[in-house]
């Protein structure tokens, strides 16, 4: 097998003996659609269907013919090797971007010997192994193509400018010239150019970076939050309006609103975008005792589903405010009186805010507060977050090898130091700058097919 990054490692591309093509624009029909060659057959599949190969990063207009039939005509870019996105001979086709044109361009790319339909991932796959970027820039580009919100952008942006990859490279280092220096001072305990206190400051940095490892572990639910949403789960008591304030919220009918119990019966989720940042509200069953079997299936959910939360929006009816639920969990809530309209004086009490979703009254007061809350709890978007699980994972065994050096005083030297070469190694897998081969199947399927 070969070495999986070695454009990082050897300083030379990757060689793949077949080429790769795909519409890597959006979904059609569109304005303009780009289809996308990477390999070595490149060249070649220019000259056969636009003519002579133009010069590199040069846009020129041409026609696009197969077997003497016109496909369509547009723009043609070359990117000549390596100086391209996946490190290899690579050219763009801007066309008109109607289904019969994209398909009929593909058809006669991939009729050329050695051309084939990209894989999802597989140009992004090539840019890795050809050390166009790691895997952390590649995860950051496939975050960047999926982000919804503004949070999730400037995070994904921030991690493909290389400030991830910058910070656990110098763990990674500190974490190898401490095994170094340990390891020099027990190979070569007499000579003068050791001193033998060097031990003592490794330990003392060494120490320093558990701890800085442990807080940034920790740090991982702010990313959960700007990637997958901030989770508000909305519970009561039957008909205490959670699909009515639902619905308000999310300005359409998500969820059924009847006066009979019971209604909802299973989790309504619809996402919100606030403040920049993904918002997710869930709608439950109403939370109630001898409940029918079926209803008693969805409140079991529903306190399954709040114990999970970020926060919890716990609706009370003002017009029957003593019939609140108590069994749910201890997790951070809002109680929230409904019905405002319906009674004389909606003074807070015991409420965090009373609202009416028919006058609209106290809607937006909540907006407000559930966006500061999740601005809250995602933090500076500045920070660098560890922005998969994999990525914790990875930390969580660094960090315990780390622990086990520094903890296990007793322990030979050379078993400690060999604690810090695995602690250092789970931490290289997280850029791919050490095997990381079971994990690139996985990785680049995330991708779309032309990416």
């Amino acid at each position: 097998m070969p070495v999986l990054c070695p454009g990082l490692v050897l300083g030379m591309t990757f060689a793949f003996s077949d080429s790769i093509v795909a519409l890597s624009s959006g979904r059609l029909p569109s304005g303009v659609a780009v289809v996308r060659i990477s390999g070595p057959q490149t060249r070649f599949a220019i000259e056969t269907i636009a003519g002579p190969c133009p010069e590199a990063r040069r846009a020129v207009l041409r026609r696009f013919q197969h077997v003497a039939e016109v496909i369509d005509s547009g723009l043609l870019i070359f990117f000549e090797a390596p100086a391209s996105f996946t490190g290899e001979e690579v050219a763009e086709f801007h066309v008109h971007g109607g289904k019969a044109s994209v398909a009929a361009l593909l058809e006669a790319l991939v009729s050329l010997p050695g051309v084939r339909h990209a894989e999802a991932g597989e140009f992004t796959r090539r840019a890795f192994l050809n050390g166009k970027l790691d895997l952390l820039g590649a995860e950051a580009m496939a975050d960047i193509i999926s982000a919804e919100t503004e949070a999730q952008r400037r995070l994904a942006v921030h991690n493909a400018e290389g400030v991830q990859a910058e910070l656990y490279a110098g763990w990674r280092k500190r974490l190898i010239h401490g095994r170094a220096m340990i390891e020099a001072e027990l190979d070569f305990a007499d000579e003068s150019d050791v001193p033998g206190s060097v031990s003592d400051a490794v330990w003392g940095d060494l120490s320093k970076l558990k701890d800085e490892l442990s807080g940034h572990i920790q740090a991982y639910h702010r990313a959960e939050i700007i990637r997958d949403g901030f989770d508000v789960v909305i519970v009561g008591a039957p008909n205490a309006g959670k699909s009515s304030l639902l619905n308000a919220l999310a300005q359409r009918d998500a969820a059924i609103v009847s006066d009979e119990p019971g209604t909802t019966r299973d989790l309504v989720e619809l996402f919100l975008d606030l403040g920049g940042l993904k918002v997710r509200l869930t709608d439950t069953a109403g939370i109630r005792e001898n409940a029918g079997k079926v209803e008693a299936i969805g409140i079991e959910r529903a306190l399954a589903r709040a114990e999970h939360a970020d926060l919890l929006l716990h609706l009370v009816d003002l017009t029957d405010p003593t019939r609140r639920e108590t069994l749910l969990p201890a997790v951070e809530r809002f109680v929230v009186g409904t019905k405002a309209d319906l009674v004389h004086s909606t003074e807070l009490g015991d409420f965090d805010c009373c609202l009416s979703v028919k006058t609209g009254e106290g809607v937006s007061d909540l907006l407000d507060r559930i966006m500061g809350l999740a601005s809250e709890a995602a933090g500076d978007s500045s920070d660098v977050l560890p922005s998969r699980l994999r990525h914790t994972a990875l930390l969580r065994e660094a960090l315990g090898f780390l622990a086990e050096a520094l903890d296990a005083t007793d322990r030979d030297v050379e078993l400690r130091a060999e604690d810090l070469r695995q602690a250092a190694d789970r931490i290289g897998r997280i850029s791919g700058a050490v095997d990381v081969e079971d994990l690139l199947d996985v990785i680049f399927s995330e991708f779309c097919i032309g990416k």
